[in-house]
């Protein structure tokens, strides 16, 4: 079975988020196919499959079974000359194929590192409710690893870090009125505007980390307010999305968001996740990053790298899928991308020891 081939098989089967047992099925009884059966360790929908007591470095490479829901106009699973189409295809179906692969070809006995593979369900939702937090749990060995490489769509090239992310509801009281006397009340959506507007003006901000260049955002993603066409508002609703860069902690990006309101409304915070540490010292990065033939560059999102620096496990990362093509209604990835990314891998862990 061809890369290509193996990639559509898995994107043939629906796995959106909430619903991967189908795959993680699948993947499991793949593992017992080459693996004995103490290598296996299912934890609800996600998997860690490979040696967990050996004496040699271990390395991990990681990828989560879901994906997004599907548009509904998204277009069906093809092979079409060198590109794979479907849900999945890029984000990350093509860098679980790739996985798979690779450790059925590997002599995993004689490599001078040991190798584990982690597959596992809910990426795609919020940080608290991700199948890697019950893994890590489960299976203690995740702690010890030396190096772990989540295949994110990152068109080829190594990613370092990841920036944090936290939403912060931003609450704006007002009275209600009748909309024919506005005097008589306050407006709630009108008190937001001086903030609105600063953030419309907020230039990114760059964060420079050993030489890697991550940019600090806000951004008002949702809105909500208002009751009636001819009433006043009494109360409005701002989802505020915060990216900050490596470093910074979970206390101080809460500080600078409260720095940006200002007192000018209630904050209160929901899905904080932390950023991710750029490891740039680890030796099997530098391999890495020499085998994929392109100079290594900062992760502008988040990624599971930060879970794995919370464990303090340098992690970088590094997948076969595009990152324009990720969440898109007419996804799809190179098939020769695969390949690259296989034969990268490959000599990393022939080599590493």
């Amino acid at each position: 079975m061809t890369l290509g081939e193996r990639a559509l098989a898995l994107v043939k089967l629906p796995s959106v988020i909430g619903n991967e047992g189908a795959i993680a099925d699948h993947v499991e009884a793949w593992a017992r196919a080459h693996y004995p059966p103490g290598d296996v360790v299912r934890v609800s929908h996600s998997l860690v499959v490979g040696r967990r007591d050996d004496a040699r470095p271990t390395l991990a490479l990681v990828g989560h079974l879901d994906t997004v829901p599907a548009h509904p106009s998204g277009n069906e699973p093809r092979v079409e000359g060198d590109r794979l189409f479907g849900l999945g295809s890029s984000d990350m179906k093509g860098s679980l194929a790739v996985m798979m692969a690779l450790c059925e070809a590997l002599p995993r006995d004689t490599l001078g590192v040991n190798v584990l593979l982690v597959f596992y369900e809910r990426e795609e939702g919020p940080f608290q409710e991700s199948g890697l937090g019950p893994l890590f749990a489960a299976v203690p060995a995740l702690s010890k690893l030396r190096f772990a490489i989540a295949m994110e769509p990152t068109d080829g090239a190594v990613q370092v870090g990841c920036v944090g992310t936290l939403h912060a509801t931003l609450t704006f009281e007002g009275q209600a009125a009748h909309s024919a006397r506005p005097w008589q009340g306050k407006n709630a959506i009108h008190a937001a505007g001086s903030l609105l507007t600063e953030l419309a003006q907020r230039e990114r901000h760059p964060v420079v980390v050993q030489g890697h260049t991550f940019y600090e955002v806000m951004s008002v993603t949702l809105a909500r307010g208002g009751r009636a066409r001819n009433v006043v508002p009494e109360r409005f609703e701002l989802n505020l999305n915060y990216r900050f860069a490596p470093g910074k902690s979970l206390d101080q990006a809460q500080a600078d968001v409260h720095a940006l309101v200002a007192g000018r409304c209630h904050v209160s915070f929901l899905d904080l996740a932390p950023s991710g540490r750029v490891c740039g010292d680890n030796p099997w990065f530098q391999s890495l990053e020499r085998l994929s033939a392109r100079p290594a560059e900062a992760k502008q999102a988040w990624t599971d790298v930060a879970r794995f620096s919370e464990l303090g496990v340098d992690a970088v990362n590094y997948g076969p899928g595009e990152t324009a093509q990720a969440h898109q209604q007419h996804e799809s990835a190179s098939v020769a991308a695969l390949q690259h990314a296989y034969d990268a891998l490959w000599a990393l862990l022939t080599t590493a020891g």
